[in-house]
């Protein structure tokens, strides 16, 4: 292990980091502001980075490394929220203008908010998002706070951003009826996990331009324990990925986001199963290319 903090350091070549080229520009954010239950947020980026060292370059019959790889520094989180959504949002609207990805480590999930809208300010038109989680995200300023990590797709949904939400549950009656005014496509947990379900076809009109936001919640807190906000019932790790990576077919992604990882001292396996799961996620966005 290189020790390094850029993602998949210790396999990367020097071809696969430079950043006039490289296609994923990674941008850890360790955000921990309005946290509800568990704390930890903070930490996850930097174990994100450090798991990713004991990655293998091949995923899923593809080397997506080989699209190159640049880890930026870490989002100044030391502010007010605003601050600190404003500084990320500059960060995804000058990688997105680049024609380059951006690849936010959370964290926790507020930050979609500035990820997605600076990848909005760089490229106009309609945007969507395909949201693994435990959670709606979808109070208004929940516990006073407009940028609360359950208010954030709210505050997206208000920007006119589509929302199909995979996993989901844990929601409010607002949250019901916020769906219902937004349109929001949802799957929620309980028919995907008893239904074995893989793949859920996005509605026709569902926007071109997609962005993941992969809460680590929505995963099963069997498979997943190193999170704020555990609920029982949870995907599945193959299923949670086959699932976004069917939504994205015939799209295009435009950035995506892993968030709400809160290490737990001494048990590693929770951060390298947050890297693998970006890993797999730069696979999906390579889309059909052979790379391996």
């Amino acid at each position: 292990m290189t020790g390094e903090p850029v993602f998949l350091g210790s396999e990367l070549k020097k071809t696969e980091r430079d950043p006039a080229t490289a296609l994923f520009n990674v941008v850890p954010m360790p955000l921990e502001k309005t946290v509800s239950y568990g704390s930890g947020t903070a930490r996850g980026p930097a174990a994100i980075l450090e798991a990713s060292q004991e990655l293998e370059r091949l995923c899923v019959g593809r080397e997506p490394c080989r699209l190159g790889i640049v880890t930026g520094p870490e989002v100044d989180c030391s502010g007010s929220i605003e601050t600190a959504m404003a500084a990320l949002r500059a960060r995804t609207r000058e990688i997105a203008a680049g024609g380059k990805i951006p690849v936010t480590l959370g964290g926790e999930h507020s930050l979609t908010y500035g990820a997605v809208m600076g990848i909005r300010d760089a490229l106009q038109g309609p945007m969507g998002i395909i949201q693994i989680d435990a959670h709606a995200d979808l109070r208004v300023a929940y516990q006073g706070e407009p940028h609360s990590h359950a208010s954030v797709m709210h505050l997206l949904a208000e920007e006119g951003v589509r929302l199909a939400q995979f996993g989901v549950r844990a929601l409010c009656s607002q949250e019901v009826e916020s769906r219902g005014r937004n349109m929001v496509v949802s799957v929620d947990a309980e028919e995907l996990v008893v239904g074995n379900v893989l793949t859920v076809d996005l509605p026709d009109d569902f926007p071109q331009s997609v962005y993941v936001s992969f809460d680590v919640d929505g995963l099963d807190p069997s498979i997943m324990p190193a999170t704020g906000t555990p609920v029982p019932g949870g995907l599945g790790y193959y299923q949670a990925l086959h699932l976004v990576e069917h939504a994205l077919k015939g799209r295009t992604c435009v950035g995506f986001d892993v968030v709400e990882l809160a290490p737990i001292s001494g048990q590693p396996a929770w951060d390298f199963t947050a890297a693998q799961i970006v890993y797999r996620l730069m696979a999906a966005v390579g889309g059909s290319a052979e790379l391996g």
